[in-house]
């Protein structure tokens, strides 16, 4: 099974997997990284690293449809079973999840369905859990469809909030969990 990514800055995640990957920890191949952003830090840590890396984004096409054709084909190109999104903050085109439905995971930094939907990323997740006051959060892998942060739930971790919490330090705690969280819904799917 060959697992190809969409991300838009520090590909966390996206490093996370490659090295459960080369560690042998998860049974696939790497296709590639699409990224919409040519400056981004995964950018340049896949160049250094040899693994394929393309830029797709509305400074190399125009239009919507022609991105989303790009970046199926693509995906086609490089053999790809399942695409990983890492912090990737652009809508995915109808072709793209019609071919790759139910192949097309997310992860959100909240216990969905509490937290999501649309504007609802980074820091204004976490702003939002302690301003509402409850004592858990946590990540979210699930499967995207056309609407945010709507599709099937793969899995969940919870971590507690703690009174003393800013955004930041939530954020920290729910980021330290998510790659982990990525190589497990991984594993269960392929199973």
């Amino acid at each position: 099974m060959y697992i190809s990514f969409l991300a838009s800055h520090g590909g966390s995640s996206v490093k996370h997997i490659i090295h459960a990957i080369n560690e042998g920890e998860l049974n696939a191949r790497i296709g590639g990284v699409i990224t919409n952003n040519h400056n981004s830090d995964i950018f340049r840590w896949c160049s250094e690293n040899n693994i394929n890396i393309v830029h797709i984004s509305d400074k190399t096409h125009v239009t919507e449809v022609e991105k989303d054709l790009v970046i199926l084909n693509t995906l086609k190109q490089w053999n790809t079973s399942v695409v990983v999104l890492s912090g990737y903050m652009k809508k995915i085109g109808s072709k793209t999840l019609r071919k790759y439905q139910n192949k097309i995971l997310n992860i959100h930094p909240s216990l969905l369905p509490k937290y999501g939907g649309k504007g609802m990323y980074g820091n204004r997740v976490h702003t939002a859990v302690l301003n509402s006051g409850d004592k858990f959060s946590g990540a979210t892998v699930q499967f995207i469809n056309e609407e945010y942060d709507e599709g099937p739930i793969i899995i969940q971790r919870k971590i507690p909030v703690k009174s003393s919490d800013t955004v930041q330090s939530l954020r920290a705690r729910v980021m330290a969990v998510e790659g982990s969280l990525y190589v497990q819904a991984l594993k269960k799917i392929m199973k």
